[in-house]
């Protein structure tokens, strides 16, 4: 199992499905790609269990302009107290 740790701000995206997210940086989107090729499934979506604080859930990455975005759900913004610009530190672990 890949696991990930990074830190990154939490940012809106207004689309016609409105949804909060945080980039995955760079240098871990490398290792992500080599590793989405075992798990992704539809649209190079990769499952993940994530952790922000104390909140896990399971999710899966968005790839976005080259890069992978952790989806960010409301009831995980609710239990962290947390807001758009604020920065947060990510856990993930890529789901075989």
């Amino acid at each position: 199992m890949m696991k990930l740790t990074f830190s990154g701000e939490i940012w809106y995206w207004k689309g016609p499905a409105p949804w909060h997210f945080v980039t995955v940086p760079d240098e871990q989107c490398g290792e992500l790609a080599a590793a989405a090729a075992l798990v992704t499934y539809g649209w190079g979506m990769v499952p993940v269990t994530a952790q922000i604080g104390d909140t896990e859930w399971t999710t899966s990455l968005f790839p976005k302009d080259g890069r992978y975005v952790v989806p960010v759900k409301a009831r995980v913004r609710t239990s962290e107290g947390l807001e758009v610009g604020d920065v947060v530190t990510v856990r993930l672990a890529v789901n075989a």
